[in-house]
């Protein structure tokens, strides 16, 4: 068997796995920018909104942070995988970009 591998024949968000007499090219983890092979720990680098720990690149808590990051009145912070989203408090609504009473 020849390894394909060897000549980087994948895009940069996609690792080659050999196979017998053949290659395919995989899609890195969404935390990854660039990766040798399958899964979070295998990232070159982590992805916006990743971090770095334990050796695999995690999803930052953006709604743990120190700094508020929905800042508007009865709005929560809605922690997603790679960002958040802000999203009106439990009896409040979105009339027109304000969170208003139900």
């Amino acid at each position: 068997d020849l390894d394909e591998c060897a000549a980087s024949p994948c895009k940069d968000h996609q690792y080659c796995l050999n196979t017998d007499g053949s290659f395919s090219c995989k899609a890195c983890d969404a935390s990854c920018v660039g990766c040798t092979g399958e899964g979070s720990e295998k990232c070159k680098t982590c992805a916006s909104g990743y971090m770095k720990e334990d050796e695999k690149c995690t999803d930052i808590d953006e709604c743990n942070l120190p700094e508020k990051v929905c800042t508007k009145e009865n709005q929560d912070c809605v922690n997603t995988s790679g960002s958040y989203t802000c999203a009106c408090s439990e009896g409040f609504e979105d009339k027109d970009g304000t969170c208003v009473q139900t």
